[in-house]
């Protein structure tokens, strides 16, 4: 195992939480909440991910995503590594916004497969040679077909997988077939990431070094727990943390990502819960469901929607 690829290995495995963007009443974007959010996930994280789907990118400007990445930079308590998300399915576009974007101090993009071109998997492969050969520090690949409405194949994968700029993907397909398929094959320095919260015990079973998180941002000790006893292979106490998480992970995503996660985020007074249209903040029902559920993490949630 080369030396930079321990480095690598090192920097990407366990928790990264897919930072969620706290946005104030007036929906700019909300910085002192966010500098608590920093603090607050990182309880448990090894990474922090920004601007990628879960924060919102795809309503922030540009100017927005500049001022957020600079701030996690300014204010990242542990000095944890930075992944930060460039995607898009217009390639040139991605090209140009990358050269936009200062990324000194960030340690690898996270560039998500084109959605709704649906391209063939001859496009995503040159869409994403496109892309790492353009881009200064190294790319994550992102698989995640329940928003692209497309799958990128094992085999596309692996061909990617031999770009030397290319050095892992977060795999969020569901499909454990096609990540065996990845692992079995892949590059030995090749990293294998869970998109699926679930699935990441399953995958880290595979030889995942750990995922990219929805439930690391409302929840990160409890999180940091599971992934990190499953990395040591005490599936017994793993279990324990995700059977505990398991019954409102459906909570997170029943109206859309973040919804949920802001909502639960804002009952622990983290942030607030507004969200940029067309998602809507989380309605009374879903809030009052959540802080149920968080009432089993040990937590004292503060008044849900319509509470008194």
């Amino acid at each position: 195992m080369s030396e930079k690829f321990q480095e690598t290995t090192k920097k990407f495995t366990g928790v990264g939480p897919a930072l969620i963007t706290p946005f104030k009443e007036d929906l700019t974007v909300d910085r002192e909440a966010l500098e608590k959010l920093l603090v607050h996930t990182a309880k448990g994280a090894d990474y922090f991910v920004v601007q990628g789907t879960t924060g919102e990118s795809a309503t922030t400007t540009l100017k927005e995503k500049q001022e957020i990445l600079a701030l996690v930079k300014t204010h990242n308590p542990k000095k944890l590594p930075i992944v930060f998300g460039a995607g898009g399915n217009n390639t040139q576009a991605v090209i140009d916004f990358i050269g936009q974007i200062d990324l000194s101090g960030v340690d690898a993009i996270l560039s998500a497969s084109p959605h709704y071109n649906k391209p063939s998997q001859e496009g995503i492969y040159q869409h994403f040679v496109k892309i790492a050969d353009a881009s200064p520090v190294p790319v994550i690949l992102y698989n995640v077909p329940g928003r692209t409405a497309s799958n990128m194949k094992a085999e596309t994968t692996l061909r990617l997988a031999q770009h030397e700029n290319i050095i892992g993907i977060k795999e969020a397909s569901g499909d454990l077939g096609q990540c065996m398929e990845i692992m079995a094959n892949k590059p030995e320095e090749f990293l294998l990431i869970s998109g699926d919260d679930l699935l990441t015990n399953s995958m880290i079973t595979l030889g995942a070094v750990g995922v990219i998180s929805v439930m690391a941002n409302p929840f990160p000790e409890v999180f940091a727990d599971m992934v990190h006893n499953a990395l040591k292979g005490d599936f017994s106490k793993s279990n324990e943390s995700l059977f505990k998480l398991l019954p409102i992970n459906s909570l997170m995503y029943e109206e859309s990502n973040p919804v949920g996660a802001k909502e639960a985020l804002r009952q622990q007074g983290v942030c607030e819960n507004y969200v940029r249209m067309p998602l809507l903040p989380a309605t009374e029902g879903l809030s009052k469901r959540i802080a149920e559920k968080i009432k089993g993490f040990g937590l004292t949630p503060l008044n849900p929607q319509g509470g008194n």
